[in-house]
Formats: C-alpha cells, structure tokens, sequence
C-alpha cells in the first residue's frame, strides 16, 4: 500500500507541475488578447491612466509596456503619465504620453509589436488650452463642448 500511495503522490506532484506549465504557456495568449481587446477600446482616445481604481488608460500602459520594452525602461525613468492617447494608422502606432506636472508630452511611434520596437519624441510642452483640459478631466470634471 505504501508503494502504491507513493505513486500517487508523485503523479500529483506531476499533475501539478504539469498544470504550472500549461497557465504560463497560456499567459502571453491571454496577454495578446488583453492587448488587442483593449486596443479597440483606446484608439483615438485620451484616456485617464489611474492605477485605483484601474483605468483603461492605466490598462493599456501596463500591456503597451509589455510589448514594447523600451517603453517599459522609459516608465521606471518618468513615471506613468496622468493621460495617454492613442491612435493608429498605416500599420503603426502612436502613442502620446502627458505629464502634467511638468506641462510636457511625449510622443511615441511604434513599430509593428513584432519587432518590439518604439521611437521616442520630446518632450513638448503642453497648450495652456490642452493642460486646462486635461487638469479638469483629471479632478473630474467634463471636457468643453467641441468647437463646430
């Protein structure tokens, strides 16, 4: 009996790590598709980027970090941006990150996520008109009605 329990307990054992295996081999599928369910979401958005409670804008930041890993060094060296805009077009991606603080932007190309590459621009200081904006959406208020 003590042979046949020990048996058992090594196929748990494998079972186990069998199961560890196949949820890390899932994980960059699950991320991919976080990243692209997300992207529809952000395209042509300015987006809060909130850790508490978690925005879509933050959302994205933390996926697009994980694609792009030079964004991911530049975010340990200034910190997630109040706001990130986003938008595609011709096959590329852009990104536009805005401090408020500092009243700058920067602004990010990207290449296909295939090559993990992106360029970086900036910074730029930011309109009076874009920071006041912003400011107010940040403490919650609505944005002005657009000019027609």
């Amino acid at each position: 009996m003590g042979s046949m329990a020990q048996g058992w307990k090594t196929v748990g054992y494998g079972m186990v790590g069998l199961a560890l295996a196949l949820t890390s081999a899932c994980r960059p599928v699950a991320d991919a598709w976080m990243t692209g369910w997300t992207g529809g979401q952000a395209n042509d958005r300015i987006m809060l980027v909130r850790q508490e409670p978690r925005s879509l804008g933050y959302q994205r930041m933390l996926s697009q970090s994980g694609v792009y890993p030079d964004l991911e060094v530049f975010l340990k060296r200034w910190g997630m941006p109040d706001f990130l805009a986003e938008s595609s077009a011709n096959h590329r991606h852009f990104l536009i990150l805005y401090y408020l603080e500092a009243k700058n932007a920067y602004a990010c190309r990207a290449k296909a996520p295939s090559t993990r590459e992106i360029e970086f621009a900036g910074p730029y200081p930011m309109t009076e008109r874009e920071y006041r904006l912003l400011r107010n959406l940040k403490a919650g208020g609505s944005a002005p009605p657009a000019r027609q």
